[in-house]
């Protein structure tokens, strides 16, 4: 796709847009949520949307390009420095306040766009799984740099712990979603923190 440039206005609007969209998708599904939803919320015109993006389609892509800049940079803070169990206890407990704030609902921002769109869009499905890599490599980084460390023995795998450290977040959040509370959310990564400290070289 050609870059646009767009002045300093446009861009506002573009993001105001996508904005919109993302909270009405989030609250409502891709499939219940129509550019004339996106239209109203965003305060634009039927033109403006489509001046932007050629299609739906199209403003979905951006949906999760938003949506995942929104999740890692909440988390960046903690997200960054993932290198000891301490910051892996703060990053947990930081997860499971952010949801109790949300009253469980909602899940994840980018898992539940992939769930509605991996089996239906692929461009839309490949999006996704790139916004899940960029937040396997933050966990993974830190975990390597554990092992450098001898925090962890040679024999812990930094990139399957990680993997499973996000496939467990993922799993706590959904069901965090579908029970209203945090008690699978905390299990899991209290469960997967454990497992990681159990590759803890004896002192």
């Amino acid at each position: 796709m050609t870059e646009v440039r767009l002045t300093r206005k446009g861009q506002a609007t573009r993001d105001r847009i996508v904005a919109a969209a993302s909270e009405l998708m989030f609250e409502r599904g891709v499939a219940g949520t129509s550019t004339d939803d996106v239209r109203a919320a965003a305060g634009v015109s039927t033109s403006q949307i489509y001046h932007y993006f050629s299609d739906k389609r199209t403003l979905v892509l951006a949906v999760i390009a938003h949506q995942t800049e929104a999740v890692l940079t909440t988390q960046e803070p903690l997200l960054s420095t993932l290198d000891s169990l301490e910051a892996l206890r703060a990053w947990r407990d930081f997860l499971v306040a952010l949801q109790q704030g949300y009253g469980c609902r909602g899940g994840c921002p980018i898992g539940s766009l992939g769930s509605e769109l991996a089996d239906v869009d692929d461009e839309a499905r490949q999006a996704v799984a790139t916004g899940y890599t960029r937040w396997e490599t933050s966990i993974r980084a830190g975990l390597h740099a554990m092992r450098d460390r001898g925090d962890l023995r040679p024999d812990a795998d930094p990139d399957r712990l990680a993997l499973a450290t996000l496939t467990a977040l993922q799993g706590g959040l959904l069901l965090t979603q579908v029970r209203r509370d945090t008690v699978a959310l905390e299990a899991a990564l209290d469960s997967m923190i454990d497992h990681i400290g159990s590759f803890a070289p004896p002192r």
